[in-house]
């Protein structure tokens, strides 16, 4: 009996002991954000391990960037971050993969431990749109991170008037006076399908992964593909227009070769600099198709922060997650990148409110949609981007253009390999 005793007194001081040194152990979290978010990250990480001072933690904070996050985490998911930002239209991919965590299934089970949150009031907390692209299938994935990530017009007021800066037509004009130019990056899809968007036309994501685009036929509103682009090689050929290389916007504003350019928030500090007391903004210009005057549309996003599936501290994960894209720390973001809050009360503070970029991110976003295209969208529609901007389409050949277009969508619709 009394070595019974021994044994059982024994085995307590063990299983003590276990749980004494799991608590102390430190929870090993990796996270991953854009380079540019890098210090906010830091402090907002260290007010997360002051919210759990009898928890101990080892955070590390790695770069990759919002836009290329899936590739490199689909590279090796296993060794990936346990925490990660990434765009939205990337979801479809990475769920997939079975990458990212259903916070369905999870969140109920954790958030109660902090803050007594729970995933009804993460959703309520933020915009329906934002939790839209959070979710696939009735189930959400990701937490909304940050909005806005859409693109509209930034104009020098000294030059350009508010009138001007409402369609093409103006703000050519505007720049030829100036002796100025209006910039756009052609070769790229992601700011191409503006004009064809506009016009009714549709790019979006079968099933399967593959895409289905129309732009080579007649949208729903009565315009051809030939018009658009016939519309665009117009503005191309253009004294007044500069085509920009994809990435190189910031450049272009910096060296004040433009007296407008579109692009999105991340580019406002750069506009603010280059335009001075005239630093403007508004939604995208109309432009000339079919002798009517046409609405730009754009893709519209934003940035998820998901969880690795395969994280061996999932509900730490998810609970630093939530912590990162919670509204403090939403306003934080803005603060530091002016990245538009989905977060609805931080999205109603003053500061956000009468931000001109964020204000003209807000009127464009009336006229855009959320993107859903498959990975063989974008070689195929900057091709075409690029063939406009050298001018290589001839808008007396109708003909030539409707076999480009008819070459985009093929390779736009090509089946994934």
């Amino acid at each position: 009996m009394k070595k019974l005793l021994a044994l059982l007194l024994t085995l307590a001081m063990v299983l003590s002991m276990a749980v004494c040194a799991s608590a102390a152990d430190p929870i090993s979290l990796v996270v991953w954000g854009a380079e540019e978010d890098q210090a906010l990250l830091a402090e907002l990480v260290e007010g997360f391990k002051a919210a759990y001072p009898d928890q101990t933690f080892d955070i590390q904070i790695g770069v990759e960037s919002e836009s290329t996050a899936k590739d490199t985490v689909l590279t090796d998911v296993e060794a990936a971050a346990d925490v990660f930002a990434f765009a939205n239209d990337q979801l479809n991919d990475l769920v997939a993969a079975g990458a990212l965590l259903d916070l369905s299934g999870q969140v109920s089970a954790v958030l109660p431990a902090y803050a007594g949150k729970t995933l009804e009031d993460v959703m309520a907390a933020n915009g329906e749109g934002s939790v839209a692209a959070a979710s696939k299938d009735g189930k959400l994935y990701a937490f909304p991170m940050g909005g806005g990530n859409n693109y509209f017009l930034y104009y020098d007021s000294t030059k350009v008037s508010a009138e001007q800066a409402q369609s093409w037509d103006g703000l050519l004009a505007a720049a030829e006076a100036a002796g100025s130019k209006v910039g756009m990056t052609f070769a790229s899809g992601w700011y191409n399908a503006s004009f064809f968007l506009g016009a009714g036309f549709i790019a979006d994501m079968n099933e399967d992964g593959t895409t289905v685009i129309d732009w080579n036929g007649t949208s729903s509103d009565g315009y051809t593909g030939v018009d658009v682009a016939k519309a665009m090689a117009e503005i191309a050929a253009n004294p007044g227009f500069l085509a920009i290389a994809d990435g190189d916007i910031s450049n272009q504003i910096a060296s004040k070769a433009v007296c407008a350019v579109i692009s999105g928030t991340w580019d406002a500090g750069a506009a603010e600099a280059a335009f001075g007391e005239g630093y403007a903004a508004t939604k995208l210009p109309t432009f000339t198709c079919a002798g009517s005057q046409v609405q730009m549309s754009c893709y519209s996003g934003f940035k998820l922060m998901g969880v690795n599936a395969y994280s061996k501290n999932s509900g730490w994960a998810v609970l630093l997650a939530e912590y990162l894209t919670n509204e403090s720390s939403q306003t934080a973001r803005f603060n530091s990148r002016q990245l538009a809050p989905t977060n609805l009360n931080a999205a109603a503070d003053e500061a956000v409110s009468s931000n001109i970029a964020i204000a003209a991110s807000a009127a464009q976003d009336v006229y855009g949609s959320v993107q859903n295209v498959g990975g063989k969208y974008w070689d195929p529609t900057a091709t075409f981007g690029q063939m406009v901007a050298n001018g290589e389409l001839s808008t007396a050949d109708e003909a030539a253009i409707q076999n480009v277009l008819d070459t985009l969508v093929e390779g736009v619709c090509a089946a994934i390999q």
